[in-house]
């Protein structure tokens, strides 16, 4: 008997404890022939073959999920938290016992019934399940690929990314003060009005933010809002959506999605505002990276009547921050970035 050839390739990390007495061990689980197989990461060796239909969760409905090769070996135990694992070590094993229940006659229509019944539900949750899986695994490299996949797909709408030398030393300086490590920050020929996160931590702005009237601190406040504003797996997980589940089993079996799978993304990802995270949040993110927010929140609104609660509570609405965002000479230069 072979576990279902959906999860076939299906791996996920665990920890697994070999007695009472061992210690914690990190392992890589998969399914094998009506078998779940424990690899250590680093060698690659199998530390122990679990039989299927044996396997037990020793507490239903909790987190993470405890399992022990059969009933009567509690003391070897096994913790999973990656839910597409755990969904589908259940659904193995209720095939399992479904095949195993109902000898006889009525064996066969019970088995037809079982398996339409589990590509009904297959049908319905696997292409969601999927896309959280390969979106919460997906490397950095893998990440900032997507990424940029999205921003040519938004380079068909703006332009050609701005590429003067001197303006591209500054968003390199903007990155390595505001950002995540390894964040990449492209400006574009258009008015995006506010910024955007792509996967691998690139973030795009558009060049209204540098206009006349525009400030080192708004922009400033635009990247931070970008980076706040979607949770860590968002930009991905909304890329994967876009392109479906069949561009993402790809992206999972051969590292690279298929060629024109996230056409027209790009535009539909500009149409929508730009995100905002909770005033709390962004204002203390700003207080702690040295920006005023009421640049921010007069680009937002140059009245300031819906966005008062930011001009307000600027941290630095009374004394400035120890240092500016940009010298002057540097806002003069990213201000130039697109003059070519």
């Amino acid at each position: 008997m072979t576990a279902l050839t959906e999860f076939e390739r299906l791996e996920s990390p665990g920890a697994w404890r070999a007695g009472p007495e061992a210690r914690l061990q990190e392992v890589v689980v998969s399914f094998g022939d009506a078998t779940l197989i424990l690899t250590d990461p680093k060698s690659d060796r199998p530390l122990a073959h679990w039989s299927l239909p044996a396997v037990t969760r020793l507490n239903p409905g909790q987190m993470p999920a405890l399992y022990a090769p059969s009933i009567d070996a509690p003391d070897e135990q096994l913790e999973i938290t990656e839910e597409l694992m755990i969904d589908g070590i259940e659904r193995v094993h209720r095939a399992i016992e479904a095949r195993r229940a109902h000898p006889g006659r009525l064996r066969g229509g019970l088995m037809a019934l079982a398996a339409v019944a589990m590509v009904a539900a297959g049908l319905l949750w696997l292409p969601q399940a999927l896309i959280r899986h390969a979106a919460r695994v997906a490397p950095p490299a893998q990440a900032a690929q997507v990424g940029d996949t999205v921003l040519a797909e938004i380079i068909r709408s703006t332009g050609a990314a701005c590429q003067r030398d001197s303006g591209r030393s500054v968003l390199a300086h903007l990155s390595g003060k505001l950002l995540p490590t390894g964040a990449r920050i492209v400006i574009v020929p258009a008015d995006l009005q506010g910024a955007r996160r792509l996967p691998g931590q690139l973030y795009v702005l558009g060049e209204d933010l540098l206009a006349d009237g525009a400030s080192a601190d708004g922009l400033a406040g635009h990247l931070l809002a970008a980076a706040l504003a979607p949770p860590a797996g968002a930009p991905i997980q909304q890329a994967l959506d876009f392109a479906g589940t069949r561009a993402t089993a790809q992206l999972l079996t051969s590292g690279k999605l298929p060629a024109n799978s996230l056409q027209g993304y790009g535009e539909i990802l500009l149409s929508d505002p730009a995100p905002r995270p909770d005033d709390d949040v962004l204002l203390a993110e700003m207080a702690q990276k040295g920006v005023s927010s009421e640049a921010y929140a007069r680009s937002l609104d140059p009245t300031g009547e819906t966005v008062l609660g930011l001009i307000e509570a600027d941290p630095y609405g009374v004394q400035p921050p120890p240092s500016p965002v940009l010298t002057e000479p540097q806002w003069s230069a990213l201000q130039l970035i697109c003059a070519g």
